[in-house]
């Protein structure tokens, strides 16, 4: 009897720490059909996949709302926390300064942010915490039948012809003001740009704020909406063209004068941007709010690179913690002795 071989199975792909792509990935979404935040999720995957980074050594954290189920779509080897609305900024400071090892990345909404979670966003900003916070920017309550939000544009129009006469917050224009040290723009239908951006925040030093314009096709993705996918591809400017060429890939520089700029960032990586069609410093926060107010004026949604901080040091390093998670280190070096505890006592008789 002849038998046929069976032919050997193809190699797995794995990426350069030896893991699948299917490691990177959560549960099947729950979220609508089309929704921008899916797009998200589907960047977030490929980017830690492609970076190398191990999901467990992440920590995910959101708040309340539909952004904030979408960490169960990704990275399910990894550690996870939906807290309260809005509160989501104090879980993950607890949390990062516990243990400095871990990569921390909050998934939130504009209400969750810009509307009860505002306060919470303000401090998370001045502090320089390094995570990656992305806003899932769709303009509306999704979970709550589609009510404005506070980055709602002034004149939007809800799919029930209510109009929004208040002003919008501006999550980068709040966070360039107030101390973040990357902060950018995408939309949620671009996926070489986005990709970029995510891939700069893992690489970054500090807090990285990436507000995503992200369609809700179920209440806000008709016409009059601000934050619609027709909307955006009519509007949208981009002020540069990025590339991302990770640490562990062999780096190159080619630039032309006046046209390129390349930025190492700490862990080795570099990220180019391409000069479009202005002048336009990013690391300049002058600069930054001056183009978000023009671009405001000319009715464009601005993404890409607003600003760029390098230099400054992020919250665990300003408090001097030491190199060690704080979770681990013994009660030896947490607990003040006895002779010091008895020293503050006689300084407050």
């Amino acid at each position: 009897m002849s038998t046929v071989a069976t032919p050997p199975s193809p190699p797995k792909k794995v990426n350069h720490i030896g893991l699948e792509v299917i490691n990177y990935k959560g549960a099947k979404t729950t979220l609508c059909a089309g929704c921008g935040h899916n797009s998200i999720s589907e960047r977030v995957i490929e980017c830690f996949y492609e970076m190398g980074v191990e999901p467990w050594r992440v920590g995910k954290f959101s708040g309340i709302g539909c952004s904030s189920k979408s960490p169960a779509y990704f990275l399910n080897l990894s550690h996870g926390f939906n807290g309260v609305h809005g509160r989501m900024p104090a879980i993950a400071t607890g949390a990062i300064m516990a243990n400095r090892t871990m990569l921390g990345l909050g998934v939130t909404g504009d209400g969750d942010t810009a509307s009860i979670g505002i306060g919470q966003f303000m401090h998370l900003v001045r502090r320089n915490l390094p995570m990656i916070y992305i806003i899932e920017d769709n303009g509306v309550y999704g979970l709550t039948k589609g009510q404005f939000s506070a980055t709602a544009d002034l004149g939007s129009k809800l799919k029930t012809g209510v109009i929004n006469d208040l002003p919008p917050f501006d999550c980068c224009a709040l966070a360039l003001r107030w101390g973040a040290t990357f902060v950018a723009r995408s939309f949620s239908g671009d996926k070489k740009q986005l990709q970029t951006l995510i891939k700069t925040a893992i690489a970054h030093n500090g807090l990285s704020v990436i507000d995503v314009v992200s369609p809700c096709v179920t209440f806000n993705d008709h016409e009059g909406s601000t934050k619609s996918y027709s909307y955006m591809k009519e509007h949208e400017e981009m002020l540069q063209d990025l590339s991302f060429v990770p640490s562990f890939e062999e780096i190159s520089v080619e630039i032309e004068e006046g046209e390129v700029r390349d930025i190492e960032l700490h862990d080795g990586s570099h990220l180019r941007i391409r000069k479009l069609h202005r002048d336009y410093d990013f690391t300049s926060r002058l600069a930054a709010l001056t183009a978000l107010e023009e671009a405001e004026k000319n009715h464009e949604v601005l993404t890409g690179v607003f600003y760029m901080n390098t230099e400054k040091p992020n919250f665990l390093e300003m408090l001097h913690l030491a190199e060690e998670p704080l979770a681990t280190l013994p009660q030896s070096k947490v607990r003040p002795p006895k002779e010091v505890l008895d020293e503050v006592m006689e300084e407050l008789r």
